[in-house]
């Protein structure tokens, strides 16, 4: 790999505070500006994530996330304003990241993930975060990280529980491992509170963090599951099936 850009001075002064982290520092911040980051949905999970991403300095932010914004979004949406109701969400995406952080390349894809843009969009990335709530989505999105031997941080809510993981091919298996299909009965929309959204998306972008730098130790393998009703987390490992269509073999 070519070596990372170096900072400008204004980048130093910016993050001198996350380059004191041990293992960070101008090297680590120099590898953040290098990488590019592919994001699923950009609503109240994916949409954290690009906002903490974007300040900790991430040179390329990809977004894909299609429709109109909906008053329902704003519990959580934090990327949204009121009076962007009716409007294509990606719009007020851009915006706000760009108000934070202009140094940051940021690429809006006003549709979804799907079988037939998926490898396009990860061709774009050194890594992924799949925000999406479709699991048709999610699985597209894993093919096409597998295939191109890109990392992929996986994370998700419903009601008061969330969950991370992190599968690193040729390493860990992939979500088709324990999802091999979609859910029967899993639905597009239900109960969410935007500090769940929050709580998941925070881990999930500190895990792109640390693959980026290096530092630290990384969910691969492993699903950390949080119950913020009654703040129980717990981290299992998962499968690496031989027999997965899309990573084994």
């Amino acid at each position: 790999m070519p070596d990372p850009p170096p900072l400008t001075d204004s980048e130093r002064s910016i993050y001198e505070w996350q380059m004191w982290v041990p293992g960070v520092g101008e090297e680590g911040q120099r590898k953040l500006k290098a990488t590019s980051v592919l994001i699923s949905r950009v609503g109240g999970l994916g949409g954290l994530v690009a906002l903490e991403l974007a300040a900790a300095g991430v040179g390329k932010l990809v977004l894909a996330h299609g429709g109109d914004l909906q008053a329902s979004d704003l519990n959580r949406q934090l990327l949204q304003t009121h009076d962007h109701i009716g409007k294509p969400r990606m719009e007020s995406i851009m915006k706000r990241l760009r108000e934070l952080n202009p140094r940051c390349e940021i690429v809006g894809v006003a549709e979804n993930v799907s079988e037939t843009n998926a490898a396009g969009l990860v061709a774009q990335a050194d890594v992924v975060v799949d925000a999406a709530p479709l699991f048709q989505e999610r699985l597209a999105l894993n093919a096409a990280a597998v295939r191109a031997g890109k990392p992929m941080v996986e994370c998700a809510m419903h009601t008061l529980e969330a969950s991370v993981t992190t599968f690193v091919p040729g390493k860990t298996g992939c979500l088709s491992c324990y999802v091999p299909a979609v859910p029967p009965t899993w639905k597009r929309q239900f109960p969410v509170f935007g500090a769940v959204s929050g709580t998941a998306a925070c881990i999930g972008a500190m895990e792109v963090i640390k693959l980026i730098t290096g530092i630290g130790e990384t969910l691969a393998g492993e699903l950390l599951s949080m119950d913020l009703a009654t703040m129980q987390f717990r981290k299992v490992r998962l499968p690496k099936r031989a027999d997965c269509p899309v990573c084994g073999g």
